[in-house]
């Protein structure tokens, strides 16, 4: 598998990167929308929560999105792909190698040797 993508796959992620963390703050907000709304909870509660929520997708975001270099760049995609932070058209504008290398990082593509009888 290819430690580095295509420069052109490199420029599509540069281009998804930034849609990609803003879904995944968009949801971040969400969940913390639901909890600060959440009546049955105190006021303490609700900010323990809130601040378990922004410690716990604040290391996440770190994993997915921190060092954009194109060494990262398979890992990455794979991990915005297992999250669901790529549309199925953005994840298709990827190359079929590319797309081949997320899948093996993902396992979900099997490998030609692992088909061999």
């Amino acid at each position: 598998m290819p430690r580095e993508i295509k420069e052109a796959d490199w420029k599509v992620l540069r281009r998804l990167h930034p849609l990609a963390l803003d879904r995944f703050c968009e949801r971040v907000l969400a969940e913390i929308g639901s909890v600060k709304h959440d009546d049955a909870r105190s006021f303490h509660q609700r900010y323990l929560d809130i601040f378990e929520i922004v410690e716990r997708r604040d290391r996440e975001m770190a994993r997915i999105f921190d060092n954009l270099k194109r060494t990262n760049a398979l890992t990455m995609l794979a991990q915005m792909r297992s999250q669901g932070l790529l549309m199925e058209d953005e994840y298709f504008s990827l190359s079929p190698e590319t797309r081949g290398a997320i899948e093996l990082l993902q396992g979900t593509r099997i490998k030609p040797e692992q088909t061999a009888p």
